[in-house]
């Protein structure tokens, strides 16, 4: 670390800064749809992986199972994502998407691509690809 560093020097700061200008851009775009972009992003994982359990979810996503289940709870009450019992045998719960989840995530893919553009105009396609690569390999490191 420099020696001339300040504490708004932080790493942690300005990816949280940053973060929120980014979430905002996002979060005006779904809400259109009645969606964060949290719950944006869940719908779309247990799209990919149907049948997902929570605590996978919750690695992929970097949550803690709480938070996790705090996020789905609203999705779940309106019916968007059910969960199942895997088997009579297991505490296991997998999650799949309901007829209206997989309606709401088809609304939000085009909001989602309108956000990606937007964004991708602001910063420049190039450098977002190189960002999130990074942001992705942060993540990754454990």
């Amino acid at each position: 670390m420099s020696t001339h560093s300040s504490p708004l020097d932080c790493n942690c700061f300005a990816i949280r800064q940053a973060a929120r200008y980014v979430s905002q851009l996002y979060e005006r775009h779904m809400g259109e749809v009645g969606l964060t972009s949290a719950q944006f992003t869940l719908l779309a994982s247990i799209a990919r992986k149907p049948g997902v359990q929570m605590a996978e979810l919750a690695d992929a996503m970097v949550m803690d199972r709480t938070t996790l289940v705090r996020a789905l709870k609203p999705l779940q009450r309106d019916g968007m994502v059910q969960a199942d019992q895997q088997s009579p045998n297991s505490r296991a719960v997998g999650l799949t998407l309901t007829a209206a989840g997989k309606a709401l995530l088809a609304q939000g893919v085009e909001k989602w691509r309108t956000a990606q553009a937007e964004f991708e105009q602001k910063y420049g396609e190039k450098r977002a690809k190189s960002l999130r690569q990074m942001l992705f390999e942060i993540t990754a490191m454990d």
